[in-house]
């Protein structure tokens, strides 16, 4: 599980980067249309703002799954062992139930609404629906970061409570 994170974590991040730069030349192809040539591209506030939504909700799965997002730690750090992985576990457990019910299921069903209407963006002449993809797959990118913090979590108590038994036999 943690190679496979590794692997995920590499590819968004790549992903992250590559559409950051795309972000940053458009907006300079933006300013330079608007202000040099005096003539503004008609795509690029759109292309700019789709980016965004993919670059935001893409970026918070990464940084769910780095565990950099917004938390209160103040009662897991009081905690451990057992009681500590309890605590992870319904913490990811709303996290997973969140994610599942909000993102991936709200998001294919605006997915499939938009892609069933046929709505199209009025400059880049794109469906909708694809635009709207970034949400069920950052729900399930979610959903694999918060399934491998249980894993991490439990192979971590496993090891400490080995650690305490080989303690006790010594003594």
């Amino acid at each position: 599980m943690i190679g496979t994170t590794r692997v995920v974590d590499r590819a968004l991040g790549w992903l992250l980067v590559a559409l950051m730069g795309i972000a940053v030349l458009n907006v300079l192809w933006q300013v330079f249309t608007r202000f040099v040539l005096a003539d503004p591209s008609s795509f690029t506030d759109e292309l700019a703002r789709y980016l965004l939504i993919w670059i935001g909700l893409l970026g918070a799965s990464y940084a769910a799954g780095k565990r950099m997002h917004l938390a209160i730690d103040l009662l897991p750090t009081r905690l451990t062992g057992r009681p500590r992985f309890y605590l992870s576990l319904v913490i990811e457990a709303c996290i997973f139930v969140f994610a599942f019910s909000v993102l991936v299921i709200g998001g294919v069903r605006l997915v499939a609404l938009t892609l069933t209407l046929g709505q199209t963006s009025a400059a880049l002449h794109v469906p909708l629906g694809y635009v709207y993809l970034a949400l069920p797959l950052s729900g399930l990118l979610m959903m694999f970061y918060s399934v491998g913090a249980v894993v991490k979590h439990r192979v971590a108590l496993r090891e400490s409570e080995g650690s305490a038994e080989r303690v006790g036999e010594t003594i």
